[in-house]
Formats: C-alpha cells, structure tokens, sequence
C-alpha cells in the first residue's frame, strides 16, 4: 500500500542527495503516515485510518464525524 494520507492526500517527495563531492543522487522524502484507530458515534463503530501527523492534528481540529463525511463525500471507503 502506497504511504499516502487519507485525509490529507500527502504523498513520499522526491529530491537529491548532494554529498560532499557534490555528487546528487535520488533519494526519497517519507510520509509521517500512522495507522488510527477512532471511535465514529455517528457510524457506531471504530474507523481506521491511514494518516500523516498533519492528517491527525486534522482530525483532532474538526472532530472525526467531520472529517469521515468528507472522506465519504470523495468516494473513499472508510
């Protein structure tokens, strides 16, 4: 499964590596994705999600019932 949040669409970036010669070669910058496991009292169940740190803080911001209506909205299974 590709690193990428749910909510908040981040994906791995790409750059270089520069090294002291200043030889640059490929390298990848990671996601801070986190599997979570909340409580939807409008669902009546836990929902998991795939999110970044950004995706939580989202989460904790709008509430969970929010953020899972958008998540439905876009076509999403949640």
């Amino acid at each position: 499964m590709a690193r990428r949040c749910q909510v908040t669409g981040r994906s791995p970036g790409t750059g270089r590596n520069v090294s002291h010669s200043h030889v640059r070669t490929p390298r990848r910058f990671g996601v801070n994705v986190q599997d979570r496991r909340y409580w939807a009292p409008s669902l009546g169940r836990h929902v998991r999600l795939r999110l970044s740190a950004k995706g939580i803080k989202v989460v904790d911001r709008d509430g969970i019932d929010a953020v899972v209506a958008r998540l439905r909205a876009a076509g999403e299974k949640v």
